[in-house]
């Protein structure tokens, strides 16, 4: 199978930095066109637009006057993602984006991943490592479902259906992160094995889970092992974690019926991957 000539979605990236989270309604109401989406964090808001929009934002302040433009930003598509995008194969699968056209998959099992903005193509350390950590999970028992948390641009949840698992959820607390996951689920035609959500690890705990999988910030990741709810799954996957973060993490699991099956390293980031033992 060829891949369509396709060409990489934007060329350009117009970001708005404002203090102040925007309306849902209001965004919808005056971005629609040349409009990529909103990254929210914490008391922040990220505009994302493929034309100078600074029309837009002045209608945008009218309607929320309490919104302040802390500062704007002009940068290429590949600047923005840190370079040409890299083809990874990894377990007979290949993961690439759909309009990198010299790529043929006859002897392969393709992931197409479109990006957007968000982070996740597979070429972090942790993302890379978790995906190691998966293939490394199918090697040891069968994986029907699994959690996905901090999802992104839902990578991981695709590559674990092309595994072979049936039931995978794909959390996000990130609007923009859940929606991007959405569309490369159904880019890949995986929407009866994936279900994309947005909302908060901590409303899902009680899902038990064959793979639990886990890349994001330590303060949550600490918490969340740390519930009881944790140990009703059976494999897990931790990544995200820097050196004094992964021993901090090392030191919990050491108090909870788990066994450390492996560890990686990668320029200062860790991963592990681990069985609960009931």
């Amino acid at each position: 199978m060829k891949l369509p000539l396709w060409h990489p979605p934007y060329q350009n990236l117009y970001i708005y930095y404002i203090q102040g989270h925007v309306s849902p309604s209001v965004e919808k109401e005056l971005f629609i066109e040349n409009y990529i989406g909103n990254w929210i964090e914490e008391d922040t808001s990220f505009l994302f637009f493929t034309i100078p929009s600074e029309e837009r934002i002045i209608e945008l302040f009218k309607k929320q006057p309490e919104l302040i433009l802390n500062d704007t930003f002009q940068m290429s598509y590949e600047e923005w993602c840190g370079g040409q995008f890299e083809i990874i194969s990894l377990a007979d699968i290949i993961i690439a984006p759909p309009w990198m056209s010299k790529i043929t998959a006859l002897e392969k099992n393709p992931i197409w991943l479109d990006p957007g903005v968000v982070f996740g193509a597979g070429t972090h350390p942790t993302t890379y490592d978790c995906l190691h950590a998966i293939e490394q999970a199918f090697a040891l028992q069968s994986i029907e479902s699994m959690m996905d948390i901090g999802t992104g641009t839902g990578l991981l949840s695709l590559f674990a259906a092309r595994m072979g698992a049936q039931h995978i959820l794909a959390l996000d607390l990130n609007p923009l992160a859940a929606k991007t996951a959405q569309n490369n689920i159904s880019l890949n035609g995986l929407n009866d094995k994936i279900l994309a959500v947005q909302g908060d690890a901590r409303n899902f705990m009680s899902k038990a889970m064959d793979l639990w999988v886990a890349n994001i910030h330590y303060d949550v990741l600490i918490s969340l092992i740390q519930s009881q709810n944790f140990l009703q799954n059976q494999l897990f996957i931790l990544s995200g974690l820097l050196p004094s973060e992964a021993r901090n993490v090392k030191n919990v699991l050491k108090t909870l019926p788990v066994k450390l099956i492996q560890v990686w390293e990668s320029t200062t980031w860790f991963t592990c991957l681990g069985k609960i033992y009931k």
